[in-house]
């Protein structure tokens, strides 16, 4: 190595990276002991969630029919000072219970895509990537809950008068300060979106999912690990390595946990949510979570799924684009996995 590339960085990060020893990576024990262990760890490292819940304090916002379902806007309670905006689809094909959809944006404009409300060319751009999830999920027999993520559409930070370019940044930072992450707080609005599914009669209260993109593909992953109740994770563009992703390329603050490197690598993490289900979705030219590192996490996640004795309850969809989803060919493998799992 050139000796000049020692004033950058990333060399050293890089080097350091090769030296971790992962803590709790899984090693061919047990499975259920050790993900008991892990859990543990990684909501240590994301950063505690609120010790007491407060009421749902869900109430009704607004309210169209379509003929093919009714659409709701509400707002619940989170956490104190936490106010989470959603909008629930409620499909009138079929008959209740329903199996229902949390849908979580990434980095668009906001919850308004989900539906498929395009208010500028960006969001016509993300809704031909098949971003709009809450009209394929009700359309497919599904209660549908978009929710807004934190920092996105209606929850970006306007009380700051200085603000970073990007919207989840200057909260990722504050978060951190507080010995919290960004992520865990997501999380967390997921934990009480199931909450709330599970407060409405329409739902069956075994048949909760939840899926996103990118950012979106984020929380539904790591909410996947910690909510028992969520039956399948649906991560889209947003499964690879460490190493080969947030390790290597530009990512925003809010997909960085502070000392997971040592603790266990993603593949690992992934392996939290067997035996329920996971179907990880990837883009063949995605430049930001390259295939070469999805495949070679997701091996790795679907050996411990195998371990614990549900192989096929860990699936792998790619598409022949980029950052995006690929709902012709998730959706079929999405009630395959529901009716099986």
């Amino acid at each position: 190595m050139e000796r000049k590339l020692w004033y950058v960085p990333s060399t050293y990060h890089r080097h350091a990276m090769e030296g971790v020893v992962q803590e709790l990576a899984w090693r061919g024990q047990p499975v259920e002991s050790w993900q008991q262990k892990l859990r543990a760890r990684l909501v240590e490292r994301l950063g505690a969630f609120p010790a007491d819940t407060v009421e749902l304090n869900a109430r009704e916002l607004d309210r169209r029919e379509t003929d093919e379902y009714t659409l709701t806007k509400i707002v619940f309670t989170s956490e104190p000072y936490a106010d989470v905006p959603c909008y629930l689809l409620t499909p009138k094909s079929s008959s209740p219970p329903y199996p229902a959809m949390i849908c979580l944006q990434g980095h668009t404009s906001g919850m308004h895509v989900s539906i498929g409300e395009a208010r500028d060319e960006a969001d016509r751009e993300s809704i031909a990537g098949d971003r709009d999830f809450a009209l394929q999920a009700v359309k497919h027999g599904f209660v549908a809950l978009a929710v807004e993520q934190r920092c996105f559409g209606e929850r970006q930070e306007t009380l700051q008068e200085q603000r970073a370019p990007d919207t989840c940044h200057d909260a990722a930072m504050h978060a951190l300060m507080l010995g919290k992450t960004l992520l865990a707080e997501r999380v967390w609005d997921v934990v009480r979106a199931v909450d709330y599914l599970q407060s409405l009669s329409q739902v069956d209260p075994q048949r909760i999912c939840c899926m996103g993109n990118s950012g979106g593909g984020m929380s539904t992953l790591y909410a996947a690990c910690v909510e028992f109740r969520i039956r399948l994770a649906v991560a889209s563009c947003c499964f690879c390595t460490y190493a080969d992703s947030i390790m290597s390329i530009y990512h925003c603050a809010d997909n960085y946990i502070p000392g997971i490197l040592s603790v266990a690598e993603v593949s690992d993490i992934a392996g939290l949510i067997a035996p329920r289900a996971l179907l990880v979705v990837a883009g063949q030219e995605d430049n930001i979570f390259p295939l070469h590192g999805v495949r070679k996490a997701f091996d790795k996640a679907k050996t411990i799924f195998a371990a614990a004795g549900c192989a096929e309850s860990c699936r792998l969809v790619v598409g022949p684009e980029g950052h995006r989803f690929y709902a012709k060919r998730s959706w079929p493998v999405i009630l395959d996995m529901l009716a099986t799992n």
